[in-house]
């Protein structure tokens, strides 16, 4: 068994891009290899910022033998009066076989000729030298570039190429317009600690050839290893590291020989708020705060660089990055105290300067609208007076620091700002704290609103940002969504279900876009349609993907081409979860499959007649109509169900409504298959009619719960 190596070297590339190469990596080159029916012990994708690399463990020298089935022409064609035609001649020939090896199969359509064709095993060296490029061209990634003469992209430059099968060079050459790169066994240590080349004698041998040119070619060990040594130095100045997921692995892929070294701030500037002090020293430097304490938010006048270059320099590289940063920490205290001069209401009239959208207006147009919406759910949710002035004022004042200097040199301070400066301008913290959370969910995994102040003007907000964009007809397709109105919906739904909120969207949706369409040629009516199906895309996309219910089950929620059904879920967003997860629990736990052959034969054949869906009571139907005593039974069955179903559906408890199903099976049952079962689609259309409405009623009792013609048995 054969041990490969590929390194592909090149200038410094993007750390998000060997993340992301690592990745298609990690998919693509084992697929290639089982394609090929090369076997393989291990596969090891690796990277640095110089650098990807591959070593694949326990592959063959030679590819095994294999047979191949052939389809050839038609038997018709290819053999007449018994003897082969030139049709089976040349496919014979084609094939590289004797006449004597095709066989006549029959097929769905008609018989064909076919061949067992044996295929002799490749060398693995030869399908390694035809796949390598492949491998190179089709990784994927943001700002791929041409370079010198060619055609060939890349995020940067490749510079070297290493291609060992064991002690072999397996012969590889890129060609880029007028410029080739060829393999060999020469490798690039570290530009600083070991700026000679490297020669890997082995494939086998690559990670520690390389560690002893000062490079750590595994991502993992390196994160490892810079995590060590960030939480040792941020221990030593009696701190605590606040190492994120994101920086960590953003700099793990800008180091090959990572070195923490300690910087330090003058502490005057300490008196910035340390959501300030963290965006200079991570967003803009990559560098690793120090928290006194890890339940502290208050910060220490000192920062971790990791650092890629002589460890015996560390002194050196720590003043020079401290000197940076002080430098971008006097620009935010400047704008900090500049910001703070004058309270956060005053900023509003610049606001009238920036335009939200060209054809929207102004953000300053943007808080009139949304303060609107923030009324209209204040008025469902029924909030005191005192909430509806916070409410009010959150929404007024949530947009006023993106005209302040700290926001504008700083911009993912939104919002972390204007909670500060609401606070230094004296409103109430309900006020601030809103400020803060309308933004929210920032991102994925984000946490949501937690005041009613805030979840409401963050719904607000996105609704608003919604309805004024479907207005434009600028409706997200496929990947595109620049406005990011899918995460806006998202958002809109997972706060009301997180925080209970007995919100109704439909509604709420109706009078937005008539207020938006008033003085418009817009049709509301297509513009609501627009947003319902969108959002019930957005409903339906987080039942299943985040709240794991089967898509069945989501359906039967949701309804199918039943409008009034299907809005439901938008009138009671709270109500379409509930029944969701119900219908999940009780799928696990079995209590669905008593019901299931029930009330899905009933929801059937109930479609044939045309019983109202929305009645429970058994009005319509006449018992004078009954030939046999099952129907007696069903009927008494329902009148029975009427009031379990009712306190059910006031009460929500679906657990009582289940039951009380499955308690009407038997009965049910003997309706359809028992001594006394009838034909429902009787000769006699009042009989026929009084038997579909019966089962329409249980049908109707059913959908309080689901749609169960939309549940596939498991």
């Amino acid at each position: 068994m054969a041990t490969f190596l590929l390194e592909v070297g090149t200038e410094e590339l993007p750390a998000t891009f060997v993340k992301e190469a690592i990745a298609q990596w990690q998919r693509l080159i084992p697929a290639a290899i089982a394609e090929q029916s090369l076997t393989n012990e291990a596969i090891n994708v690796y990277g640095t910022p110089r650098r990807l690399a591959v070593v694949i463990e326990g592959l063959p020298t030679q590819q095994s033998d294999r047979e191949e089935e052939i389809k050839g022409p038609p038997a018709a064609t290819a053999f007449k009066d018994g003897k082969p035609t030139k049709a089976a001649e040349g496919f014979a020939k084609k094939q590289g076989v004797e006449i004597d090896s095709l066989e006549i199969r029959p097929t769905d359509k008609g018989d064909f000729i076919f061949i067992l064709k044996k295929i002799p095993g490749r060398p693995t060296a030869d399908i390694l030298a035809e796949l390598i490029p492949q491998w190179i061209s089709k990784l994927e990634g943001k700002r791929l570039m041409r370079w010198g003469d060619g055609e060939l992209k890349f995020p940067r430059p490749i510079r070297w190429l290493v291609a060992l099968l064991d002690d072999a060079v397996l012969p590889i050459t890129l060609v880029n317009g007028s410029e080739t790169v060829k393999s060999d066994r020469i490798s690039q240590g570290h530009r600083v600690l070991h700026p000679q080349p490297v020669t890997i004698p082995k494939a086998e041998n690559y990670l520690e050839s390389l560690r002893s040119a000062y490079i750590e070619v595994d991502p993992e060990k390196r994160q490892t290893k810079i995590r060590e040594q960030v939480e040792a130095a941020a221990k030593k100045q009696g701190g605590k590291a606040d190492i994120t997921t994101e920086l960590l692995e953003e700099v793990t892929n800008l180091v090959e020989w990572p070195t923490a070294v300690v910087g330090k701030f003058d502490e005057e500037f300490l008196i910035l708020p340390p959501e300030a002090i963290t965006t200079i020293i991570v967003k803009n430097q990559r560098y690793f705060p120090i928290l006194k304490s890890e339940a502290s938010s208050e910060l220490l006048p000192y920062f971790i660089t990791i650092s890629n270059g002589d460890p015996a320099k560390s002194d050196v590289i720590a003043t020079g990055n401290g000197r940076v940063v002080r430098a971008r920490l006097a620009d935010g205290d400047f704008f900090y105290k500049a910001d703070l001069a004058k309270p956060l209401e005053s900023y509003l009239p610049q606001l009238e300067k920036v335009t939200f959208q060209e054809d929207l207006g102004t953000v300053r147009d943007k808080i009139n609208r949304f303060s609107k919406i923030a009324n209209l759910i204040a008025d469902q949710l029924q909030v005191t007076e005192e909430q509806r002035g916070n409410i009010q004022r959150a929404a007024l004042l949530c947009k006023g620091d993106l005209v302040t200097q700290m926001v504008y040199e700083f911009p993912e301070l939104q919002g972390i700002m204007g909670q500060k400066y609401a606070l230094a301008s004296g409103e109430p913290e309900a006020v601030a704290t809103a400020i803060f959370e309308h933004y929210l969910p920032r991102g994925a995994g984000d946490i949501l609103p937690q005041t009613l102040t805030g979840q409401v003007v963050a719904l607000a907000d996105k609704l608003d940002t919604l309805v004024s964009i479907f207005g434009l007809g600028m409706i997200p397709t496929g990947s595109s969504d620049p406005f990011a109105l899918r995460r806006s919906a998202n958002a809109i739904i997972n706060i009301t279900w997180a925080a209970q909120l007995p919100l109704d969207l439909q509604g709420l949706i109706l009078k937005v876009v008539n207020e938006f369409t008033q003085n418009s040629p817009i049709a509301p009516s297509n513009l609501m349609s627009q947003l319902y199906e969108f959002f019930l895309q957005r409903i339906r996309t987080l039942l299943q993907e985040e709240k794991g219910i089967d898509y069945d089950l989501v359906n039967a929620v949701l309804g199918e081409k039943d409008p009034e059904y299907t809005l439901r879920a938008l009138r009671d967003l709270l109500d379409a979860l509930e029944r969701a997860i119900f219908l999940q629990n009780i799928r696990n736990n079995g209590t669905l499959d008593k019901i299931y052959e029930t009330v899905n034969r009933s929801t059937r054949l109930a479609g044939q007649g045309d019983f109202d869906k929305t009645k429970l009571e058994p009005e319509e139907i006449s018992p004078e109509l009954f030939q046999k005593s099952s129907e007696q039974a069903f009927y008494d069955a329902i009148v029975q169900l009427v009031p379990k179903t009712q306190a059910s559906k006031e009460s929500r408890n679906y657990q009582q409504l289940v039951e009380s199903l499955a308690e009407i099976a038997p009965a049910v049952s003997n309706f359809f298959d028992g001594p006394e079962s009838v034909l429902v689609m009787d000769a006699n259309p009042e009989i026929k009619q009084n038997r579909l409405n019966l089962l329409g009623l249980l049908r109707n009792h059913a959908r309080v719960l689901a749609d169960f013609g939309q549940i596939v048995k498991g």
